[in-house]
């Protein structure tokens, strides 16, 4: 029988834009028209056959996400948002989220999209620098980001912007005044990212040929740690390792995966974690939109992959995902998830030395990374997760 009792969060994907940017290794399309009916009644197909086997479980957080789900029609995502709470029990509380871009034609439907069920909006900005947005390829300028920015303020009490810091020829003092600029307007949430050359990205050819020079390593350390103390002004606390609220703004959604917690995924290329007969499984499903459309039709899911996880993926995963939280890992809840001690996880010798260096700080009941363990994250996981 399904597990009934485990809350759930739904992420549904939306895999097309109106361009492709060069950083972007996002599973996202570009189409001269975009098949609106057809994608909104594979979502809801997809979403209503997963639903049959899991059961009314407890619904969490419904997250729309891309690719660019606000080219979505909002009466596709009406409909979603009717089809997820009427399949599943929502909670009281529950947080819808959609990512919008600050388009102008984007822009103008973020009301529509609130009068559909939307209720916090999470908005791609990136930057408000008209040079630094046009060699990130992006469709909106910075006079667009801060209207966006403005009208979202009007429309919805949950917001969060994106920016992206160590671009290329970026200063401690361009980055403040932008930074500040952008929490003036909004000072919700933020998540902040770090400009990386992604594989079979456009970005990694132009770097290989010497067309984009990074900032140096103590220079993005600086723009982070600055972004920190900026956004502290503000009363924002950096609850994750690239994002920063108020408390009680966090993003309920991205707990869900932080925290390692089940959720369904839909849509082209997407993932999730679900508990099946007492064990989690992860699922993938088809990437190329089309496809997975015609297996939708076809037998209900564009599924291509539901594997079992053995204890010792789950502890691995619910490391690599746990330590990028400021609150750290429950280590009782990490057991009963994983059916693994810490101890068969981590290589001893590392957390000792770890501790000792005031990168880790293990308590009785919790692991958590410090300020400076989550500086120098990705390098420490790398040698402590076993």
């Amino acid at each position: 029988m399904p597990d009934r009792s485990e809350p759930l969060g739904l992420y549904v994907h939306w895999p097309f834009c109106l361009a492709k940017c060069p950083y972007c290794d996002f599973n996202s399309h570009v189409r001269d028209v975009i098949p609106q009916a057809r994608f909104r009644d594979a979502l809801r197909r997809e979403l209503s056959n997963d639903a049959a086997r899991l059961g009314r479980r407890p619904l969490r957080s419904i997250f729309f996400g891309g690719g660019t789900p606000s080219l979505m029609d909002p009466e596709t995502v009406a409909a979603l948002i009717e089809d997820a709470t009427t399949l599943f029990d929502p909670a009281p509380d529950l947080e819808i989220t959609l990512e919008a871009n600050p388009t102008s034609v984007e822009r103008d439907k973020l009301a529509a999209f609130r009068q559909a069920g939307v209720n916090r909006v999470s908005l791609g900005v990136q930057s408000l620098n008209d040079d630094a947005l046009r060699a990130l390829g992006r469709e909106h300028s910075g006079r667009q980001a801060v209207a966006a920015l403005e009208t979202a303020r009007k429309i919805f009490d949950r917001i969060s912007f994106d920016l992206i810091y160590a671009r290329p020829e970026q200063t401690a003092l361009t980055w403040r005044h932008e930074l500040e600029t952008a929490l003036d307007l909004v000072s919700d949430h933020l998540s902040l990212y770090q400009l990386t050359i992604e594989p079979g990205t456009v970005f990694e050819g132009h770097y290989r040929q010497g067309k984009i020079i990074l900032p140096e390593d103590d220079l993005s350390a600086a723009l982070y740690d600055m972004t920190g103390e900026i956004a502290q002004t503000r009363g924002l606390q950096a609850y994750e390792v690239s994002n920063y609220a108020r408390p009680g703004a966090e993003s309920r959604h991205n707990l869900v995966y932080w925290r390692y917690q089940d959720y369904l995924g839909i849509g082209p290329g997407a993932h999730g974690r679900l508990t099946l007969n007492g064990q989690l499984h992860a699922t993938r499903r088809h990437r190329a939109p089309e496809i997975w459309a015609e297996r939708v039709e076809a037998r209900g899911s564009g599924s291509t992959q539901e594997t079992p996880l053995n204890a010792e993926e789950c502890g691995r995963e619910a490391l690599l995902m746990g330590l990028r939280l400021a609150e750290g890992i429950d280590l009782r809840r990490f057991e009963a998830r994983t059916s693994r001690a810490l101890a068969d996880c981590v290589d001893e010798a590392i957390l000792e030395a770890a501790i000792a260096e005031g990168y880790l700080e293990h308590g009785s009941d919790r692991l958590r990374a410090t300020h400076q363990g989550r500086l120098r994250l990705e390098a420490l996981l790398g040698a402590l997760v076993l």
